[in-house]
């Protein structure tokens, strides 16, 4: 893999260093497989991009894919939030889903890959960013026979940070709303910034469970990276600071993404970790 200068300004140090080995000043690194030429989807739908972020539980796929979306015309698609409204309405995948999503299991393919290629479906005529699907190869092999993937974005965060950052998260359950105690706190312990309604710690957030779901995660899904590598079309960016990750995926997005496709606004740091 060769290092990948994302911004003159923000080139990271040789290797896949993180931020603080061996220097002060050393930025994360960003590796990249070997490449493939990005090609606009063919047919009536024009460029469009079929791109998917990729990190274990923890890793920041929730903030980041916001954030692209907030700089890119993508729909981001998130297979936990389409999980928990199906569980949430009860339907048929919900009741299925919910005794894995209990126990930090995986939830096996033939319930997650119909659910997820289905909702893609309304998205068709649109760019898109899957967040959290495919976790397992034939899952990856079932999206390339739909769709061709462009991208893949994998976040590699170190274990001690993402259980560090799971233990002081909170969560809304009716939007999805995420808090971290450490970082982006409610502006009242315990209560959501926009209802007053209480928050939750997720079930899956428990420690014997999060060790579970992280363990599940780098099983299943190295042959996912592998498949990608394969392709081309994987690119990883390693560290333990989101703020420090962004500027090399929104650098990144700004050569796969149609120019048309980008929303003209300032670009800026966020509050987060």
């Amino acid at each position: 893999m060769r290092v990948l200068e994302a911004l003159p300004s923000l080139q990271p140090g040789a290797g896949s260093r993180e931020p603080g080995a061996g220097s002060a000043q050393a930025r994360p690194g960003v590796q990249l497989s070997a490449r493939r030429a990005w090609l606009p989807a063919m047919g009536a739908a024009g460029q469009l991009l079929r791109a998917v972020i990729m990190g274990s539980p923890g890793s920041g796929k929730h903030t980041l894919s916001l954030r692209i979306t907030r700089h890119f015309e993508l729909k981001k698609l998130s297979s936990g939030e389409l999980l928990r409204d199906n569980i949430l309405r009860d339907t048929k995948t919900g009741m299925l889903a919910q005794p894995f999503v209990k126990q930090g299991e995986l939830i096996p393919d033939d319930i997650m890959t119909p659910l997820t290629l289905q909702e893609l479906k309304n998205l068709a005529q649109y760019s898109w960013l899957l967040c959290g699907f495919p976790r397992t190869l034939p899952q990856a092999e079932a999206l390339e026979r739909a769709y061709q993937t462009h991208l893949v974005l994998h976040l590699n965060v170190p274990f001690e940070v993402i259980m560090q950052r799971l233990s002081a998260r909170w969560v809304h359950p009716a939007s999805g709303r995420v808090y971290n105690l450490e970082f982006n706190p409610p502006k009242v312990v315990g209560v959501d910034d926009l209802t007053g309604e209480p928050l939750i710690k997720r079930e899956d957030d428990r420690p014997e469970i999060l060790i579970k779901r992280l363990k599940a995660y780098e099983d299943q899904t190295k042959p996912v990276l592998e498949y990608y590598q394969e392709k081309g079309v994987l690119e990883t960016f390693s560290g333990t600071e989101t703020n420090k990750l962004w500027p090399y995926i929104h650098a990144c997005l700004q050569t796969k993404v149609p120019q048309t496709h980008w929303k003209h606004w300032l670009f800026h740091e966020e509050k987060c970790s």
